[in-house]
């Protein structure tokens, strides 16, 4: 839970110092994979969903979403099927 907690913190942090900056394509689609394969991992492992869907991840989750939502609309087929849409929902 704290490896979790930890990666998920840096990640948050790492975006609020770049809050006034859009993310390039790249750096986007790699926090996606990065974000999603740790929440996904953790689950499986039996974290909590409590552990797994802090403020700090809801935090990331936002900001990686409305940065996906600006590429969509900026550059037509930036992401090439990358979401921060579970194939789950």
């Amino acid at each position: 839970q704290q490896w979790y907690s930890s990666s998920m913190k840096v990640i948050c942090m790492w975006l609020a110092d770049r809050l006034d900056v859009q993310l390039h394509i790249y750096q986007l689609k790699t926090l996606i994979k990065i974000v999603k394969k740790t929440y996904r991992d953790f689950r499986l492992q039996g974290v909590l969903e409590a552990t797994l869907n802090s403020k700090t991840y809801d935090t990331v989750h936002s900001r990686l979403t409305v940065e996906e939502a600006t590429v969509s609309v900026t550059d037509a087929g930036g992401l090439q099927g990358i979401t921060m849409k579970d194939s789950d929902e």
